[in-house]
Formats: C-alpha cells, sequence, structure tokens
C-alpha cells in the first residue's frame, strides 16, 4: 500500500480568525482512538467550539466533535471527549507562559491530514471587541471595492 503523501483538509474553524487576533500559529498532532481516526477519513469534525488549555505541562484539546464512527461497533468514542496535543516541551512551555500572562486563548484553526498523520493547527489569539470586528468587515469591503473598481479600469468600462 503506498504511502500517503500531502496535506487533506478535514474542518476548519472560520470563526476563529474573526474572534480572535491570531498571534503565533503552531502545527500539534493528536492522540486519538481507532474509531476517531476512520471518522475523520470520512471527513467529519467540528472545530467551532473547541479550546485548548494547558493542564500539566501538556496541552489538551477540549470540545473538539468527532462524530461516532458509523460502521462503529461497542468500541465506539465518546465524541467531544479531551484530546492531548502532541508538541515539543519547549512549544508547551512558551504557549504556557503566553497563556499564564493572561488574556490570551489557545485556539485550533485547522484540522488535517499531513502524510497520513492527523494534524491540528493551534493558533495564540487575542479576543476581539465588537468594534475590531466591524473595523474588519469594513476593511475587506473597501478592499473588495477597490479591486472591483480596478478591475472596471482595466476593462475600459
Amino acid at each position: 500500500m503506498p504511502k500517503e503523501s500531502g496535506q487533506q483538509v478535514i474542518a476548519r474553524n472560520k470563526r476563529a480568525r474573526h474572534d480572535y487576533n491570531i498571534l503565533d500559529t503552531y502545527e500539534a498532532g493528536i492522540v486519538l482512538h481507532g474509531t476517531e481516526v476512520k471518522s475523520l477519513r470520512a471527513g467529519r469534525a467540528s472545530l467551532i467550539d473547541a479550546f485548548g488549555m494547558v493542564e500539566d505541562g501538556e496541552i489538551f484539546l477540549h470540545a473538539l466533535h468527532i462524530p461516532e464512527y458509523a460502521q462503529g461497533s461497542w468500541t465506539n468514542h465518546m465524541p467531544r471527549r479531551t484530546r492531548k496535543l502532541l508538541l515539543h516541551a519547549k512549544e508547551i512551555d512558551k504557549i504556557a507562559v503566553k497563556v499564564k500572562d493572561g488574556g490570551v486563548a489557545i485556539v485550533p484553526l485547522e484540522l488535517y491530514f499531513k502524510d497520513g498523520r492527523v494534524k491540528v493547527e493551534i493558533a495564540l489569539g487575542k479576543g476581539k471587541k465588537e468594534w475590531d470586528k466591524r473595523q474588519d468587515i469594513a476593511k475587506r469591503d473597501a478592499d473588495r471595492e477597490i479591486r472591483r473598481e480596478m478591475g472596471r479600469r482595466i476593462k475600459g468600462m
């Protein structure tokens, strides 16, 4: 059987970039059971409510929803169980210091297969205020209007 290569996205947390200013990103492995991997291969997962916490020098991902595997039996997993993330000790220490200082949350951005293994892209994010979100939306709309107008000028309209 040929070894898998490349990257295949399973789930994205689009809301995270809207709600948080992303400071740093890290790629982490994740500890999973057999039926969880099979469910992920079917492309089913949700990062919407998920968050990370540092506990006893390790990072855990809470509220990540991986639905039960349809063909599973009594060995199926619990859909919202706490899952351990696999990072280097230095990375965990950096993250722990930043989270301990306050105002920073561990937010999962993306869940994907990379060379046959499940990876999670986590980020350190600082929560946005409501006016920050409105500013971002206004800036995005302005940029879209500028691109639209430039396209019209290039086409000679």
